[in-house]
């Protein structure tokens, strides 16, 4: 169906024709990811419009369809109702919590939306493949949400090494310095604590880096081991004293995680840090009001006492197709900041920190520094320029009918997300998982991988 047939028809999985219209675009969640997505369309008015939006918070969805003049009728609390209805646009942004992701991806491909879904694809490895098995038979797009792919910063370095100067890759050490605040915000006192509740640290934080990895080094990695473990984060790390909450905790203003320094000195000196959204997901950003939360909520916990049961650290060890090797690093206990890599190769280093480019020559024992322009390491500073690269690519790949300009389809990050499996099984049982090739299985079968000890 060529994309502007009838004015009112939605567009198919053929996108290789040029639109005469903006797309029609649905929210799911209207939080950080969503609303900074919904940002960048309303800037291409042009190419892109906000129709449809699914928030269960009164006051996000109500604010975000104002901002985005949504009607009544095309406000929803759940993603589940917007689904029930017939197909309302040509889009479906999924940025619903994690363990949401198979039943919307599934429901809504099977309506027929173009989908951009938010990593990572699914909470567990069968539920990747139903999100696959979905896309493919409605011959759907899909993109996730791997923005780093996405960045000036990555494709400053995927030019350098496309230019040979490099070399060939022989060993890559990357970093995700997670930060102590932010480790302490998400995955100890918040939504992503309880691997039951969304699903497992490297999942849920680092399938970016994993599926990075492999966009840099280009071949599929063939084993994998990991390990790492809650070490911190436990009542028998508290300090002597310590309370059950920050506000009334004798041995707080000597800690390093308190809510109280975190929350209520943030707000007295402006209150920006994107965490104070969560915290307030209702009513006015006050000091009383913080101060409620913290003697109610979760984010009020002493960090020594909460139900959290994910891992502050691991590591990740890959050896890909032709004998070349990375090793990953994933903590809590850093400052936010950018993620550092070292791409080893045949003729020469490369050191970056999500900025800045160092490449030292071997030939001419010379070091060139390219600065890509800092856009800020975090997600609510846009990953670095990802969210908005991400966004327009997907907009362009739809509206201009280029499909290439996706980065992040299904295959590679399904491929990736299944690497990202594998390294917690070899992590909890100890072993080396050693992966087939990804196209060796059918659809919806489990990859051929298996474990030795």
């Amino acid at each position: 169906m060529h994309h502007s047939e009838q004015p009112h028809s939605f567009i198919t999985g053929a996108l290789n024709e040029p639109m005469d219209r903006p797309l029609s675009i649905a929210i799911l969640g209207a939080g950080a990811r969503g609303t900074a997505y919904a940002e960048v369309a309303a800037r291409r008015p042009a190419q892109a419009r906000i129709v449809a939006v699914a928030e269960p918070r009164p006051r996000l969805r109500e604010a975000f369809a104002a901002r985005h003049g949504i009607t009544e009728a095309a406000c929803f609390a759940t993603w589940q109702e917007f689904a029930a209805r017939p197909r309302m646009a040509d889009i479906a942004v999924i940025s619903v919590m994690d363990a949401d992701h198979v039943g919307a991806a599934t429901a809504l491909a099977d309506l027929g939306y173009q989908l951009l879904l938010e990593k990572p694809m699914a909470t567990t490895e069968a539920d990747c493949e139903a999100i696959a098995e979905a896309v493919r038979r409605n011959n759907t797009t899909l993109a996730v949400g791997h923005v780093i792919r996405y960045t000036p910063y990555t494709v400053a370095l995927k030019q350098l090494i496309a230019t040979g100067q490099v070399g060939d890759i022989v060993s890559v050490q990357h970093l995700e310095p997670v930060g102590y605040y932010h480790f302490a915000h998400s995955f100890v006192r918040g939504n992503w604590r309880r691997e039951a509740a969304s699903t497992f640290l490297l999942m849920s934080k680092s399938c970016h880096d994993i599926d990075w990895l492999s966009y840099l080094i280009e071949r599929p990695v063939r084993r994998v081991s990991s390990f790492g473990s809650l070490s911190h984060f436990r009542p028998d790390q508290a300090p002597p004293g310590a309370g059950h909450r920050c506000i009334s905790c004798p041995v707080e203003e000597s800690c390093a995680y308190s809510a109280k320094r975190m929350y209520v000195d943030g707000l007295l000196h402006g209150g920006t840090k994107w965490y104070f959204t969560e915290i307030m997901s209702e009513g006015e950003l006050t000091r009383e009001a913080v101060d409620k939360a913290l003697a109610e909520g979760p984010y009020g916990r002493c960090v020594y006492g909460c139900d959290n049961d994910v891992v502050d650290h691991q590591v990740v060890n890959l050896e890909y197709e032709g004998g070349v090797t990375a090793s990953f690093t994933l903590t809590a206990f850093t400052p936010v900041e950018h993620r550092r890599t070292k791409i080893f190769g045949t003729r020469g280093q490369v050191t970056g920190d999500g900025r800045f480019i160092e490449f030292y020559d071997f030939r001419t024992e010379q070091t060139t520094v390219l600065d890509t322009l800092d856009a800020g390491p975090s997600a609510a500073d846009g990953h670095g320029g990802g969210d908005e690269g991400l966004f327009h690519a997907f907009l362009d790949a739809l509206h201009s009918g280029r499909p290439n300009l996706i980065l992040s389809g299904l295959e590679d990050s399904l491929d990736s997300h299944r690497v990202v499996f594998a390294a917690e099984r070899a992590r909890r049982e100890g072993t080396v998982v050693e992966l087939a090739h990804p196209t060796a299985h059918e659809p919806g079968e489990e990859p051929p991988c298996r474990t030795t000890g």
